[in-house]
């Protein structure tokens, strides 16, 4: 069953002798429970068109459809509440609060939204990330590997419909980036999670189910 579709999506800035494409008439749809990974260099329109799918950024042209809602339709009210619930985005950096423990960041998502923390999906999380042990622990108080569990489980916490993965590994070394992407994995199988994954790194999107190649804005394999 489709989950994602991007049709004839776009993304221009600036005008006239000044204009570029970052996002050329793309589109590509992925099924529920998928692990799909999105490749290309530095420049390849990659990063733009993650964020057009998360909502923080809105395409010049083309529409996209998350589990049954065109987003591009939203207000920036409901597109956030919609963000929030439907959509968990993985970042490169982390993006830990640094002053909230790994419990606290894991169920932020829950207390943003003015949701009860499910405590048994929770407790199946941190076992999963191998942060039981941790759930006191400050982000500074953890290694980079450690640190990007707390991301994962803050961005699958709320059950959302799509999770995105911007260079999740990219800021880890070689075993540790295996071991984040065995996780992903892992998460994907056994929760049926979707993901959308970019990277320009092509071991890493081997273990992806499917790959889509993109550049100078444009997608090249698929």
């Amino acid at each position: 069953m489709e989950l994602l579709r991007v049709e004839h999506l776009s993304k221009v800035y600036g005008k006239g002798n000044t204009e570029v494409h970052a996002v050329n008439h793309v589109s590509f749809t992925v099924e529920r429970g998928e692990f799909v990974a999105i490749v290309g260099a530095s420049g390849s329109g990659k990063s733009t068109l993650l964020h057009m799918i998360g909502g923080v950024d809105r395409p010049t042209e083309g529409s996209i459809w998350i589990d049954g809602v065109d987003i591009c339709g939203l207000d920036a009210d409901r597109m956030a509440i919609f963000r929030r619930r439907q959509i968990g985005v993985i970042y490169q950096f982390y993006n830990l609060i640094p002053t909230l423990n790994v419990k606290e960041n894991i169920t932020l998502p829950c207390e943003l939204d003015g949701q009860k923390v499910d405590e048994p999906w929770l407790k199946d999380l941190m076992e999963i990330l191998g942060l039981s042990e941790r759930a006191s622990f400050l982000p500074n108080e953890l290694s980079g590997g450690q640190q990007q569990r707390v991301a994962i489980g803050r961005a699958m916490m709320n059950r959302p419909a799509l999770i995105l993965a911007d260079e999740p590994t990219g800021n880890l070394d070689s075993k540790m980036g295996e071991e984040i992407v065995a996780l992903l994995r892992v998460s994907n199988r056994q929760f049926r999670q979707t993901f959308l994954m970019i990277t320009h790194d092509m071991e890493i999107a081997a273990q992806a189910d499917r790959v889509i190649g993109i550049a100078d804005g444009r997608i090249v394999a698929c």
